[in-house]
Protein backbone atom coordinates (compact mmCIF):
# COMPACT_ATOMS: atom_id res chain seq x y z
CA UNK A 1 0.00 0.00 0.00
CA UNK A 2 1.76 3.30 -0.64
CA UNK A 3 1.81 5.77 2.11
CA UNK A 4 -1.05 8.06 2.71
CA UNK A 5 -1.28 11.50 1.22
CA UNK A 6 0.60 14.31 3.41
CA UNK A 7 -2.57 16.21 3.87
CA UNK A 8 -4.51 14.14 6.26
CA UNK A 9 -8.55 14.05 6.89
CA UNK A 10 -9.33 16.73 9.33
CA UNK A 11 -9.43 16.00 13.09
CA UNK A 12 -6.54 13.69 11.75
CA UNK A 13 -2.45 13.38 12.16
CA UNK A 14 -0.27 11.29 10.26
CA UNK A 15 1.76 8.07 11.87
CA UNK A 16 4.54 6.07 11.49
CA UNK A 17 4.32 2.49 12.09
CA UNK A 18 7.88 1.79 14.08
CA UNK A 19 7.70 -1.96 14.82
CA UNK A 20 5.13 -4.76 14.18
CA UNK A 21 5.09 -8.06 15.32
CA UNK A 22 2.77 -10.77 13.14
CA UNK A 23 1.28 -13.31 15.95
CA UNK A 24 -0.79 -15.44 13.07
CA UNK A 25 -1.38 -15.48 9.83
CA UNK A 26 -4.16 -13.50 10.60
CA UNK A 27 -3.38 -11.39 13.85
CA UNK A 28 -0.67 -8.96 14.64
CA UNK A 29 0.97 -6.40 16.86
CA UNK A 30 1.47 -2.54 15.18
CA UNK A 31 3.18 -0.33 16.70
CA UNK A 32 2.58 3.72 15.84
CA UNK A 33 4.59 6.93 16.56
CA UNK A 34 1.95 9.95 15.56
CA UNK A 35 3.00 13.19 13.95
CA UNK A 36 2.11 14.75 17.72
CA UNK A 37 1.25 12.93 21.29
CA UNK A 38 -2.26 11.50 20.98
CA UNK A 39 -4.37 11.57 24.40
CA UNK A 40 -6.44 8.94 25.67
CA UNK A 41 -7.90 7.39 28.81
CA UNK A 42 -7.06 3.34 29.20
CA UNK A 43 -10.08 1.41 27.99
CA UNK A 44 -10.95 4.06 25.27
CA UNK A 45 -10.09 3.47 20.97
CA UNK A 46 -8.43 5.33 18.59
CA UNK A 47 -9.51 5.56 14.95
CA UNK A 48 -7.04 5.14 12.06
CA UNK A 49 -7.77 6.19 8.43
CA UNK A 50 -6.33 5.05 5.51
CA UNK A 51 -7.06 6.10 1.67
CA UNK A 52 -9.78 3.89 -0.11
CA UNK A 53 -9.74 2.12 -3.48
CA UNK A 54 -12.02 4.76 -4.50
CA UNK A 55 -10.50 7.46 -3.69
CA UNK A 56 -12.33 8.55 -0.84
CA UNK A 57 -10.92 7.67 3.25
CA UNK A 58 -11.64 4.61 5.45
CA UNK A 59 -12.20 4.99 8.99
CA UNK A 60 -12.25 2.21 11.28
CA UNK A 61 -11.64 2.54 15.43
CA UNK A 62 -9.39 -0.05 17.43
CA UNK A 63 -9.12 -0.81 20.68
CA UNK A 64 -5.60 0.67 21.92
CA UNK A 65 -2.77 -1.66 23.87
CA UNK A 66 -0.71 0.70 25.18
CA UNK A 67 -0.93 2.98 28.21
CA UNK A 68 -0.79 6.83 27.75
CA UNK A 69 2.23 6.80 29.35
CA UNK A 70 3.54 4.90 26.41
CA UNK A 71 5.51 6.97 23.73
CA UNK A 72 4.09 4.47 20.99
CA UNK A 73 0.34 3.65 19.62
CA UNK A 74 0.24 -0.35 20.05
CA UNK A 75 -3.02 -1.42 18.22
CA UNK A 76 -3.62 -5.26 18.24
CA UNK A 77 -5.15 -5.99 14.72
CA UNK A 78 -6.39 -8.88 13.18
CA UNK A 79 -7.13 -9.51 9.20
CA UNK A 80 -10.49 -9.44 7.98
CA UNK A 81 -9.92 -10.68 4.08
CA UNK A 82 -13.81 -8.69 3.35
CA UNK A 83 -13.00 -6.16 5.43
CA UNK A 84 -12.47 -2.35 3.91
CA UNK A 85 -9.08 -1.25 6.24
CA UNK A 86 -7.43 -4.24 7.67
CA UNK A 87 -6.54 -4.99 3.82
CA UNK A 88 -5.24 -1.68 3.69
CA UNK A 89 -3.51 -1.77 6.82
CA UNK A 90 -2.12 -5.93 6.29
CA UNK A 91 0.69 -4.67 3.98
CA UNK A 92 1.84 -1.82 6.43
CA UNK A 93 5.55 -2.82 8.10
CA UNK A 94 8.34 -0.39 9.69
CA UNK A 95 8.38 2.95 8.34
CA UNK A 96 5.06 2.88 6.18
CA UNK A 97 2.36 5.27 7.40
CA UNK A 98 -1.13 5.89 8.11
CA UNK A 99 -3.29 8.12 9.56
CA UNK A 100 -4.70 8.51 13.34
CA UNK A 101 -7.77 10.73 14.70
CA UNK A 102 -6.35 13.12 17.20
CA UNK A 103 -8.85 12.43 19.89
CA UNK A 104 -9.50 9.03 21.27
CA UNK A 105 -13.03 8.35 22.06
CA UNK A 106 -15.02 6.03 24.31
CA UNK A 107 -16.25 5.37 28.01
CA UNK A 108 -15.00 1.91 28.31
CA UNK A 109 -12.86 2.48 31.69
CA UNK A 110 -11.79 1.87 34.42
CA UNK A 111 -14.84 1.69 36.92
CA UNK A 112 -13.76 4.41 39.88
CA UNK A 113 -16.40 2.83 42.42
CA UNK A 114 -15.57 -0.27 42.64
CA UNK A 115 -12.17 -2.16 43.78
CA UNK A 116 -12.66 -5.45 42.12
CA UNK A 117 -12.28 -5.58 38.38
CA UNK A 118 -13.80 -8.92 36.54
CA UNK A 119 -12.37 -8.40 33.10
CA UNK A 120 -13.30 -11.35 30.11
CA UNK A 121 -12.39 -11.00 26.63
CA UNK A 122 -11.96 -13.18 23.97
CA UNK A 123 -8.64 -12.19 21.36
CA UNK A 124 -8.17 -8.63 20.72
CA UNK A 125 -10.61 -8.07 23.27
CA UNK A 126 -7.74 -8.11 25.87
CA UNK A 127 -6.38 -4.65 24.26
CA UNK A 128 -8.46 -2.23 26.66
CA UNK A 129 -7.68 -4.07 29.99
CA UNK A 130 -4.15 -4.15 29.44
CA UNK A 131 -4.50 -0.75 28.73
CA UNK A 132 -6.07 -0.56 32.02
CA UNK A 133 -3.52 -2.36 33.73
CA UNK A 134 -0.46 -1.37 32.28
CA UNK A 135 -1.43 2.39 33.75
CA UNK A 136 -2.56 1.43 37.02
CA UNK A 137 1.13 -0.37 37.28
CA UNK A 138 2.85 2.66 36.14
CA UNK A 139 1.12 5.48 38.42
CA UNK A 140 0.13 3.23 41.60
CA UNK A 141 -3.35 2.65 40.96
CA UNK A 142 -5.91 2.30 43.72
CA UNK A 143 -3.82 0.74 46.56
CA UNK A 144 -7.14 -1.89 47.00
CA UNK A 145 -7.54 -2.58 43.49
CA UNK A 146 -7.82 -6.01 42.47
CA UNK A 147 -7.92 -7.29 38.74
CA UNK A 148 -9.18 -10.59 37.68
CA UNK A 149 -8.78 -11.02 33.78
CA UNK A 150 -10.29 -14.04 32.36
CA UNK A 151 -9.14 -14.06 28.33
CA UNK A 152 -10.25 -16.29 25.92
CA UNK A 153 -8.85 -17.94 22.41
CA UNK A 154 -9.97 -20.75 19.99
CA UNK A 155 -5.61 -21.62 19.70
CA UNK A 156 -2.81 -20.65 22.27
CA UNK A 157 -1.17 -18.64 19.73
CA UNK A 158 -3.46 -16.27 19.40
CA UNK A 159 -2.44 -14.92 22.84
CA UNK A 160 0.99 -13.53 20.72
CA UNK A 161 3.08 -11.51 23.48
CA UNK A 162 0.50 -10.90 25.90
CA UNK A 163 0.38 -13.97 27.62
CA UNK A 164 3.69 -13.45 28.78
CA UNK A 165 2.65 -10.13 29.54
CA UNK A 166 0.02 -11.35 31.63
CA UNK A 167 1.77 -13.96 33.50
CA UNK A 168 4.28 -11.14 34.95
CA UNK A 169 1.72 -8.69 35.78
CA UNK A 170 -0.09 -11.90 37.65
CA UNK A 171 3.50 -12.55 39.93
CA UNK A 172 1.91 -9.34 41.65
CA UNK A 173 -0.58 -9.42 44.04
CA UNK A 174 -3.18 -7.36 42.34
CA UNK A 175 -3.49 -8.66 39.44
CA UNK A 176 -4.61 -12.25 38.46
CA UNK A 177 -4.70 -13.89 34.90
CA UNK A 178 -6.21 -16.79 34.08
CA UNK A 179 -6.15 -17.29 29.59
CA UNK A 180 -8.24 -20.38 28.34
CA UNK A 181 -8.18 -22.25 25.59
CA UNK A 182 -11.59 -23.69 24.03
CA UNK A 183 -10.34 -25.66 21.51
CA UNK A 184 -7.49 -27.82 23.85
CA UNK A 185 -7.65 -30.99 21.12
CA UNK A 186 -5.96 -28.17 18.93
CA UNK A 187 -3.29 -27.03 21.16
CA UNK A 188 -1.87 -30.58 22.61
CA UNK A 189 0.91 -28.75 24.28
CA UNK A 190 -1.55 -26.49 26.36
CA UNK A 191 -1.63 -27.11 30.32
CA UNK A 192 -3.08 -24.16 31.54
CA UNK A 193 -7.50 -23.48 31.92
CA UNK A 194 -9.54 -25.02 28.70
CA UNK A 195 -13.52 -23.55 28.15
CA UNK A 196 -15.13 -20.94 26.54
CA UNK A 197 -14.94 -17.60 28.47
CA UNK A 198 -17.95 -17.77 30.13
CA UNK A 199 -16.89 -20.91 31.89
CA UNK A 200 -13.94 -19.91 33.56
CA UNK A 201 -15.13 -16.93 34.67
CA UNK A 202 -17.79 -18.87 36.97
CA UNK A 203 -14.85 -21.25 38.31
CA UNK A 204 -12.51 -18.44 39.56
CA UNK A 205 -15.40 -16.02 40.78
CA UNK A 206 -16.73 -18.68 43.19
CA UNK A 207 -13.16 -19.54 43.90
CA UNK A 208 -12.53 -15.78 45.11
CA UNK A 209 -15.13 -15.21 46.36
CA UNK A 210 -15.23 -11.43 46.02
CA UNK A 211 -18.10 -9.42 47.38
CA UNK A 212 -20.56 -8.08 44.64
CA UNK A 213 -21.00 -4.94 46.37
CA UNK A 214 -17.14 -4.55 45.41
CA UNK A 215 -17.09 -5.91 41.92
CA UNK A 216 -17.12 -4.00 38.51
CA UNK A 217 -17.44 -6.26 35.59
CA UNK A 218 -16.03 -6.02 31.91
CA UNK A 219 -16.72 -8.38 28.96
CA UNK A 220 -14.85 -7.30 25.51
CA UNK A 221 -14.58 -8.86 22.50
CA UNK A 222 -17.63 -11.21 21.13
CA UNK A 223 -21.17 -10.21 21.03
CA UNK A 224 -22.09 -14.19 22.31
CA UNK A 225 -19.36 -13.76 25.24
CA UNK A 226 -20.13 -10.29 26.10
CA UNK A 227 -23.79 -10.99 26.11
CA UNK A 228 -23.24 -14.14 28.36
CA UNK A 229 -20.68 -12.92 30.88
CA UNK A 230 -22.91 -10.23 31.88
CA UNK A 231 -25.95 -12.21 32.46
CA UNK A 232 -23.28 -14.43 34.50
CA UNK A 233 -22.30 -11.01 36.05
CA UNK A 234 -25.83 -9.91 37.13
CA UNK A 235 -27.01 -13.26 38.10
CA UNK A 236 -24.13 -13.00 40.47
CA UNK A 237 -25.02 -9.74 42.15
CA UNK A 238 -22.90 -7.50 40.31
CA UNK A 239 -25.35 -3.92 40.07
CA UNK A 240 -26.18 -3.39 36.39
CA UNK A 241 -24.51 -0.03 36.92
CA UNK A 242 -21.75 -1.28 37.39
CA UNK A 243 -21.62 -4.51 34.57
CA UNK A 244 -19.46 -2.66 31.18
CA UNK A 245 -19.08 -3.82 27.73
CA UNK A 246 -17.55 -3.59 24.80
CA UNK A 247 -18.47 -5.39 21.51
CA UNK A 248 -16.31 -6.32 19.00
CA UNK A 249 -17.83 -7.25 15.53
CA UNK A 250 -16.21 -7.12 12.11
CA UNK A 251 -15.38 -4.41 9.53
CA UNK A 252 -18.67 -4.05 7.70
CA UNK A 253 -20.74 -2.18 10.63
CA UNK A 254 -18.08 0.11 11.83
CA UNK A 255 -18.97 3.58 12.07
CA UNK A 256 -16.80 5.41 10.16
CA UNK A 257 -16.30 8.38 11.93
CA UNK A 258 -16.88 8.49 16.00
CA UNK A 259 -17.33 11.38 17.68
CA UNK A 260 -14.42 12.81 20.32
CA UNK A 261 -15.10 12.66 24.07
CA UNK A 262 -15.93 15.71 25.61
CA UNK A 263 -13.60 16.54 28.94
CA UNK A 264 -16.11 15.36 31.27
CA UNK A 265 -17.15 11.74 30.56
CA UNK A 266 -20.76 11.28 31.34
CA UNK A 267 -22.93 8.06 32.41
CA UNK A 268 -22.63 5.49 29.81
CA UNK A 269 -25.92 6.02 27.43
CA UNK A 270 -28.08 3.09 27.09
CA UNK A 271 -26.65 0.01 25.31
CA UNK A 272 -27.74 0.35 21.26
CA UNK A 273 -28.80 -3.19 19.55
CA UNK A 274 -26.51 -5.28 17.92
CA UNK A 275 -26.02 -5.81 14.32
CA UNK A 276 -28.17 -8.99 13.13
CA UNK A 277 -26.06 -11.90 12.23
CA UNK A 278 -23.00 -13.49 12.87
CA UNK A 279 -19.75 -11.41 13.78
CA UNK A 280 -17.37 -13.71 12.07
CA UNK A 281 -14.28 -12.11 13.49
CA UNK A 282 -13.18 -10.26 16.18
CA UNK A 283 -11.60 -7.49 15.36
CA UNK A 284 -13.18 -4.16 15.58
CA UNK A 285 -15.32 -2.07 17.59
CA UNK A 286 -18.63 -1.47 15.96
CA UNK A 287 -20.82 -0.12 18.60
CA UNK A 288 -18.62 2.65 19.84
CA UNK A 289 -19.55 5.16 22.42
CA UNK A 290 -20.55 8.54 21.46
Amino acid sequence: MPAPHPAPPPGYLPARVERRLDVADDLAVIWLRPSEPVTFLPGQYLTLAAPGADGGVVKRPYSVVSAPHEPLVELVVELVPEGTLTPLLWPLGPGDGVWVRRRAAGRFLLDPERSRHVMACTVTGVAPFLSMIRAHVAVGGAADDRFLVVWGASHAAEFGPYLEELDALAARDDVEAVPTVSRPWENPAWDGEVGRVEDVLRKHLDRLGWAAADVAGYACGHPQMVETVQGLLRRAGVAEDHVHEEVFFTEGGAEDDPPAPSGTLPPEPPRPSRPPGAPGGVVLKTVPRP
